[in-house]
Order: structure tokens, then sequence, then C-alpha cells
């Protein structure tokens, strides 16, 4: 018997669970969550909270599960993916594929059927934007892969508006805004710690080709540009007072990261504003919920 048959029959729940990657579905959720909540003065509806979570998360799995499978032969030779299912042996490609499928079939039956189309469709184009155009393309073509493909990601609270709503409203396009400036500081801030990995890869992420100097740089700019950015609910009068101190509180708190980064007299400065960039997004969202419901009553 193979190696890699002995680990095939070895797999387990966890190993498709893992390929949902679900600790960022989770956060993910977290920002639908609050989209849909921010879309109305009251309560969501619980089936549209319930059901168009659901199916944006299996939609979100699936593209996940993509990810894992085209990568998987870069997976293995980074020290932070070498143990993923497919990459290991443990699920086939072939079944990982029709998970997938599953998946993304199941979330757009549940959207269509349950929500709305132009939330099933908004999140049809998300989740190819990211398993598609990200992974297949951008990833390995440009050190911007992750400004480009940002994108995709950062759709989730638009989702959960428009499931409730059924429209594109402008201040559903200001929280996918903020994602969209937060995903370059937080995912290059990884990269600098874990920029031989990608370079023994060959993947050209922007610590990799342009050096840790430069990417140190750019993240300190683009966190500039995710305070400046974070200001837009209050300025536009979507949040109010609360919502402006944390949001000042919290940027620059990530400010400051960015400029020990930026310093370099801290080794581990790289993975601890990663994990601050996590905090931040989640905190901000949450704040967010709290001005909408406390400062309103």
């Amino acid at each position: 018997m193979s190696t890699q048959t002995a680990a095939l029959r070895h797999a387990s729940w966890r190993d498709y669970y893992e390929l949902t990657k679900p600790r960022v579905v989770m956060l993910m959720i977290l920002t639908s969550v609050i989209g849909m909540l921010l879309a109305v003065p009251g309560m969501v509806p619980v089936d549209v909270l319930l059901l168009g979570n659901l199916g944006i998360a299996l939609c979100a799995g699936s593209a996940a599960a993509v990810n894992h499978l085209v990568d998987r032969h870069i997976d293995i030779k980074m020290a932070r993916t070498n143990n993923r299912p497919i990459a290991r042996g443990r699920v086939d490609p072939r079944r990982a594929l029709a998970f997938a499928l599953v998946l993304g079939v199941a979330g757009m039956t549940v959207l269509l059927a349950f929500v709305n189309a132009l939330t099933a469709w908004l999140t049809l184009f998300s989740l190819l934007g990211y398993a598609v155009v990200y992974t297949m393309f951008l990833k390995r073509a440009t050190p911007q892969n992750i400004v480009i493909g940002g994108i995709a990601g950062a759709a989730p609270p638009l989702l959960g508006w428009t499931a409730v709503t059924g429209e594109i409203d402008g201040h559903a396009l200001l929280l996918v805004l903020i994602i969209f400036a937060w995903t370059p500081p937080h995912f290059w801030a990884l990269a600098v710690h874990r920029r031989d990995d990608y370079a023994k890869a060959d993947i050209p992420m922007l610590p990799v080709t342009h050096g840790v100097g430069y990417t140190r740089l750019h993240i300190l700019l683009y966190t500039f540009i995710l305070f400046a950015v974070s200001l837009l609910p209050f300025a536009t009068a979507m949040l109010g007072w609360l919502y402006l101190l944390g949001a000042v509180v919290l940027g620059l708190g990530f400010v400051y990261w960015a400029v020990e980064m930026l310093r370099d007299r801290n080794p581990d400065a790289g993975m601890e504003t990663f994990k601050y960039s996590i905090i931040y997004l989640m905190a901000l969202f949450c704040i967010m919920l709290l001005d909408h419901y406390l400062v309103a009553v």
C-alpha cells in the first residue's frame, strides 16, 4: 500500500472542515452579520439572518477548498501550510473538487431559494474572484496580487446588507472599502514574517519581489489609508461619536504596529502586526454595531 493511499484512508471530517478555512470564514461571517444588522434600524428577520449567512458561509468554504486544491503544490513547500489535507495527501484532489462543488452549489441554492438573487450572484462573483481570479492567476502573476484580489474578500458586509435589503447601498460599499484597505497591511505583515516561505514557493509576494524594507513602508502607507477610510462612516453620518472614538483608537494602534515594523527593532513585529490586524477588524465592526444600536437609543 502506498503512503498516499494510506493517508487517504485516514481522511476525517476534520480534514474536510480544514479545507473550508473555518477561521477565515468565521471572520467573514462576522462582517456579514454586522452588515445585515447595520442595514436596518431594528432586528433582521431570523430566516434571513440564518439562511443568508449559511449560504454565504457555504460559498466561502467552497472558495477556500478550491484554494487548497490549486495551491497544494506550493503549500507543501511552506512551513505555514505544509500540513494542509490535500498537500499532505490526506484528501484526494478529486474528492476535494467534488466537496468544493457541493458546498458552492448548496450555498447558491440556499441564497437563490431563501434570500434573493442579488445576494446570490454577488456571492458567486466573490467566490470566483477568490478561487479563480486571485488563486489561479493573480497570486502567481503580480506582487500586487493581494491588493487587486482583496476586493473578493471584502465583499461579505455588502452580501449581508443586500441579503436584508435586496439593494446595493453606498454605506454598504463603505464597509467593503474598509476591508479592502485593511487587506494589504494585514496580509503583507504576514508575508514579511513568512518571506522565506514565499520565496521558496516562488510566489511573488511584495517582500520577495521588492524587499522587506519596501514592504514595511507600504504597510505604513496603507495603514494611513485605512485610518482615513475608517473615518468615512462617521463623516457620512452613517455612524456616530462612539464609532469615531473606536476607529481612532484602533487606527492609532494599527499605526503603532506599522511604525514598529518600519523601525525594524522587533523581530516579531510582523506577526504581532498580523495578529493585531485581525483584532482591529473584529473590534471595529463590533463597535459599528454598538454605535448603531446604543447611540440610536
